[in-house]
């Protein structure tokens, strides 16, 4: 991995405690040495992209690189949050993965129609999460050029 992709952060939109927990030990165990932060639904998301709420003291640091989103949240739902993302213009070029339990076809086209960069259904095992975790730091971190996040701060 680059050094420099070590400090890109990664948020996860994720509800599901055993999810959150499962999330961080794949990290662990792939050895994606990226910096992980959570958020529990959709308004908790956008607070924390915007410098909102609780997450005004981030306002000077930059916006995480890369989203892991789950669709089925409360209050905000993930394609609520993503369709918000996609069309601000400080948020948008946020790469954005949805990672759920979803089945419905309907949500993948949706998702790639809001402007996600992955649609990923959730491993049901926990070999399978970590390999999968593995591919996704490899590719974000590894392979593909990703926007500079340093100017993305909010002001």
């Amino acid at each position: 991995m680059k050094e420099a992709n070590k400090s890109i952060i990664i948020l996860m939109a994720e509800d599901d405690p055993d999810d959150r927990l499962l999330a961080s030990e794949a990290l662990r165990e792939s050895k994606v040495a990226n910096e992980l932060h959570f958020v529990e639904d959709g308004e908790e998301l956008m607070d924390y992209l915007h410098r909102h709420g609780k997450y005004t003291g981030l306002s000077k640091q930059p916006l995480p690189g890369l989203l892991l989103l789950d669709l089925n949240m409360p209050r905000k739902d993930g394609r609520e949050a993503l369709k918000e993302i996609k069309s601000d213009p400080l948020l948008r070029r946020l790469p954005v993965i949805v990672l759920t339990t979803s089945q419905a076809e309907e949500d993948v086209l949706r998702s790639y129609d809001l402007g996600v960069n992955s649609f990923i259904r959730k491993p049901v095992t926990f070999d399978r999460l970590v390999e999968v975790v593995k591919v996704i730091g490899q590719y974000w971190f590894e392979v593909v050029e990703l926007p500079p996040n340093s100017e993305a701060a909010v002001k």
